[in-house]
């Protein structure tokens, strides 16, 4: 026994389809987020590069020409 897909069931399939993909997209944003969150609050943060000035010394014996 065949059954017909009237044009209700249509309309009602597409709203619950967007409702649906609607859903899919918030929550997967709020994850990401979530997720975003626990990683910067779990890796310590990286000192400011600062930099680095290197002063050449002679070693003792190594004779300084001017």
């Amino acid at each position: 026994m065949g059954t017909t897909l009237t044009p209700e069931f249509w309309r009602q399939f597409a709203v619950l389809l967007v409702i649906a993909t609607a859903a899919t997209v918030v929550v997967g944003a709020a994850l990401d987020a979530v997720v975003l969150r626990m990683r910067a609050h779990r890796t310590p943060r990286r000192p400011t590069a600062t930099p680095v000035v290197r002063i050449h010394r002679p070693t003792r014996g190594t004779p300084v020409h001017h």
